[in-house]
């Protein structure tokens, strides 16, 4: 693809992903100021039921712009058996913004409509903040370290607030997505977190111990996804918008939520260590997975 072309589909892919974005969230956010002037339990449901149909719309959009790229070829494995009556925690290595589009798109046939863990600072956002509560997306506010030193009262305020933010999934099918490495990859937050992986961050377990703790035995199963962008390793986001994004590799794998995975993760120091524990044993396997990947997908290029 010429440099002229890339620079007009980039253009082009901007403007009708805003148009789309903008004509199904503006309902979203006139739903929102419904469900906050009004907050009836009928009412509330309604709101969502709607809601989460535009955000459907909205990822059914995304995917007829992903179309329209010709040489996008997507490797998919492991969407058999997901149903949309069940209730889901999806963990996944982040990347890229590409991340989102990918899982929205992926997954909207397959699964309850994705809930995003979001951070605290993005609720006082205006009309974003808004449509992201009338969606019900769970916010989670984190401390630094240093924070905590200086502040120890605070400590396991953050976890609280994912625990109220989990408590309405209770009603309704849903999918909790969390991205536990808490931040996109690049090879430089690798060197500053001393990472033990080639291709992921260390993963933070608080986000979805708590949302075990609280739904408990009510997820059906834990969606472990492994992304990646193995021609487009870079900078996926961008290729995508310019027309450049020739493969998605997806490993989906389904994960049995035993017993010894619900425990109290703030006072509890064994179970927090054991917890940790496992979800490392995830990480392991999802380093060597995205090694394989773009191990095979350089051979075949070959």
């Amino acid at each position: 693809m010429t440099r002229l072309l890339a620079a007009i589909t980039l253009s082009l892919s901007i403007v009708l992903t805003i148009l789309v974005t903008i004509v199904c969230s503006v309902p979203i956010i006139i739903a929102g100021m419904v469900k906050l002037l009004l907050p009836v339990p009928g009412v509330w449901r309604k709101v969502s039921i709607f809601c989460n149909f535009m955000m459907y719309c909205w990822c059914a959009s995304l995917a007829m712009l992903l179309r329209l790229n010709p040489h996008l070829q997507w490797d998919v494995e492991g969407l058999e058996g997901l149903s949309k009556k069940n209730w889901y925690l999806l963990i996944c290595n982040h990347r890229s913004w590409a991340d989102i589009v990918v899982l929205c798109v992926l997954f909207r046939k397959h699964i309850p409509m994705n809930k995003y863990f979001l951070k605290q600072q993005l609720a006082w956002v205006p009309f974003i903040g808004l449509a992201c509560w009338a969606l019900d997306m769970p916010f989670m506010k984190r401390y630094s370290r240093s924070y905590l030193l200086r502040h120890p009262e605070q400590r396991g305020k953050d976890v609280e607030t994912t625990r109220r933010s989990c408590e309405k999934f209770r009603r309704y099918p849903t999918t909790i997505v969390n991205f536990v490495e808490g931040s996109r990859f690049t090879n430089e937050k690798r060197r500053q977190t001393h990472s033990p992986y080639l291709y992921l961050l260390p993963p933070k377990a608080a986000g979805i111990a708590m949302a075990l703790n609280v739904l408990g035995s009510q997820f059906d199963k834990l969606l472990n996804i492994t992304l990646c962008y193995p021609d487009n390793d870079r900078r996926p986001f961008y290729d995508m918008l310019s027309g450049r994004l020739t493969r998605i590799v997806v490993r989906v794998q389904l994960e049995p939520i035993h017993k010894e995975l619900h425990g109290d993760y703030i006072n509890d120091k064994l179970f927090k260590r054991r917890f940790q524990r496992w979800l490392n044993t995830l990480w392991d396997k999802k380093d060597r997975e995205i090694e394989r990947i773009k191990a095979s997908c350089k051979n075949a290029g070959q």
